[in-house]
Order: C-alpha cells, then sequence, then structure tokens
C-alpha cells in the first residue's frame, strides 16, 4: 500500500490498542515528551481524544491514520486560537511503516481540513531538531522554517529545542483531485 490509500477516521477507544503497539516502543516517542507509554496512559489518550471530538467549541481534532483497516498513525489538528485563526498539527506515525511517506500523507490531510474546512489562516508544527525525518515532512508539505526555539520540553531528564515550521492559507495548495486508474 502507498500514502495515497492513508485515510484519516475520528479516534475511537477501539483503536486504543493499535495505538499502544507503537506508543509503547521507545524508537516511536525518542523525540517526544511523551512515551513509551504504558497500557494506561494510552489508555487515558485515547479517552481524552475521543472526548475530543464532543467538546463544544471543538479545538481538538484527533484523527487514527489508516491504511485499509490498519491503524498505522495519529494525526491532530489542535486549534491553538480561534480568534487569530491558528492551529497546530501533530502526527505520529508506527515504525514499520516508516519512510512510506504516510507522516507526509497524514500532514497533507491535517492541513486540507484546517484551510478547507475550519477556514484558518495559519498552520503551525514543531519538531525535535535530531529528528530529520520529521522535518523532512514538514518541508515537503510547503511549510517554512521559521526558527528554533530553546528549552521547550523537558525529555527523559534533557532539555529539547524546538524546530518550528508554518504555512499560511494564501501558500497552501491543496493536492489536485485524485483520479481512478483507467480499467
Amino acid at each position: 500500500m502507498d500514502q495515497h490509500s492513508v485515510t484519516l477516521d475520528r479516534i475511537t477507544s477501539q483503536d486504543g490498542p493499535a495505538i499502544h503497539s507503537w506508543a509503547s516502543l521507545a524508537e516511536a516517542c525518542r523525540y517526544q515528551a511523551w512515551g513509551p507509554n504504558t497500557e494506561d496512559e494510552t489508555r487515558d489518550f485515547v479517552e481524552a481524544a475521543v472526548k475530543a471530538w464532543s467538546d463544544a467549541p471543538q479545538r481538538r481534532f484527533p484523527y487514527v491514520a489508516r491504511l485499509g483497516r490498519d491503524a498505522v498513525g495519529l494525526g491532530e489538528l489542535h486549534v491553538r486560537s480561534a480568534v487569530q485563526r491558528q492551529a497546530e498539527i501533530s502526527y505520529s506515525v508506527h515504525p514499520r511503516v516508516w519512510g512510506r511517506g504516510i507522516g507526509t500523507e497524514i500532514g497533507r490531510q491535517l492541513l486540507a481540513r484546517g484551510f478547507g474546512e475550519l477556514g484558518l489562516h495559519r498552520i503551525y508544527a514543531t519538531c525535535d531538531p535530531r529528528n530529520l525525518a520529521s522535518a523532512r515532512v514538514l518541508a515537503k508539505l510547503g511549510m517554512t522554517h521559521e526558527g528554533r526555539l530553546r528549552h521547550t520540553h523537558l525529555i527523559r531528564g534533557g532539555w529539547r529545542d524546538s524546530l518550528v515550521f508554518s504555512i499560511l492559507d494564501e501558500e497552501w495548495h491543496p493536492a489536485a483531485p485524485r483520479t481512478a486508474p483507467d480499467a
């Protein structure tokens, strides 16, 4: 399967075990402030993500990314300021599908929803400077590297900087609609 078969669905409590299959892996969260998760931590995350869909006003839009029926990642669009029409995107991908464009496709779909459905003006993302793959994903999405914020997260006993990337609504170019191959 390729990245074009990635779909984003609302997270449900049934997605918990699949999410835990990578949230519990040290390699999947080495650049994150969370993890490796215990089962309880993953369950708490999933419960909060499910609840976010019923919050009013809704500010968090958490999705599970699927290849077919297989949950292989997460993506979230988090409105940080409704007045300023700004949001942050984040994503996580199961290590067994790294390098297949899944993170880029999750990001593309999150940007499309943010600009197309929510009418946002600016969407940003951050990543650990050591996470070169994530920085490449954000660049592929057309996001501009704005700079480096120092010591933004305390991770497993050490401070982590964050690279900041953003894209504005007038810079966003949605992908052309996909057409089915000729039969």
